[in-house]
């Protein structure tokens, strides 16, 4: 693939980047390896691209330490392609086109933590039902990497927030205004009253959003939470399932939504739009109960 940088470029990073990821596969072949699709048949099936340019692209990325290809099988030898640190820090990029998109292209503008049942982004939403989320770590609020898919658990309940804090005062400026901002504590704490019920009934509940660990763990404690909030302030949860987001004061947050995923890492049943939050913690308990055959 040519190079396209001029000399007058060099000193230019919005140009040297586009040199590397400016071409519309590329950024897609990003995307999907984010998703954990990593094998080359895998990707020709996924984007629908020629064999030829699928080859020449990944060539690229390799080459630019954005892919690293890692072998998977020896005869015949065979090789997924994986993120590098430098392909990571491609995150941000991916979502903020994926936020802009969903925002201006697919919706009216606005900021907001939440959308309109029939808009474009719900229906992105409710199609990951059979989605197998990949494997990745998210640091908790106590500091250490912990898988968001239980292990010990038939099913994992992960309800995604936009933010919580432990003094009113730490909400950034006009978060009330925000469509379908307000109510993180009140779904947090409807969760951890009902704790003991989705215990009893298989699952295991975290709490995601984008907020720093200590965030989360300042308000964890003030509300004596009893479970795991998780931080995806890296944004590799939001890439992997193409989760929705907004953006307030700088910052990349999560839409409230609500995941229910199996032990094999399959996701059973999303929950977005979320308007009845108290609602949505039912519901989430309900449908574990029909998954796991436990009834009422």
């Amino acid at each position: 693939m040519a190079r396209r940088t001029s000399l007058e470029d060099a000193t230019c990073a919005i140009a040297q980047a586009l040199d590397v990821v400016g071409d519309w596969w590329t950024l897609l072949i990003v995307r999907d390896t984010a998703r954990g699709v990593r094998r080359f048949d895998e990707l020709h099936r996924e984007l629908g691209l020629s064999r030829k340019v699928l080859t020449e692209r990944l060539r690229l990325l390799v080459d630019a330490d954005v892919l690293a290809r890692i072998p998977y099988q020896e005869r015949p030898v065979r090789h997924e392609y994986h993120l590098t640190p430098r392909g990571r820090a491609l995150l941000p990029v991916l979502v903020a086109l994926q936020d802009w998109g969903d925002a201006w292209i697919l919706g009216d503008g606005e900021t907001s933590a939440t959308a309109a049942e029939a808009s474009g982004q719900a229906r992105r939403v409710h199609e990951l039902p059979g989605t197998r989320l990949p494997e990745l770590r998210l640091i908790d609020h106590d500091g250490r990497l912990r898988d968001p898919v239980a292990a010990d658990t038939a099913c994992t309940v992960l309800y995604c927030f936009p933010g919580a804090y432990a003094r009113p005062d730490a909400y950034p400026p006009g978060w009330s205004e925000i469509p379908g901002a307000p109510g993180c504590t009140l779904e947090s704490c409807t969760y951890r009253d009902r704790l003991a019920e989705f215990t009893a009934v298989g699952a295991t509940v975290y709490g995601v959003s984008t907020q720093r660990p200590d965030e989360q763990r300042a308000f964890a404690e003030k509300e004596r939470l009893g479970f795991p909030l998780l931080s995806d302030a890296d944004l590799s949860l939001i890439t992997a399932l193409r989760l929705p987001t907004f953006r307030a004061t700088g910052a990349t947050r999560l839409k409230r939504l609500t995941l229910v995923v199996d032990r094999e890492r399959v996701v059973r049943s999303v929950q977005y739009p979320v308007t009845d939050v108290a609602g949505s913690v039912e519901a989430a308990l309900e449908t574990v109960r029909r998954l796991n055959g436990t009834g009422t």
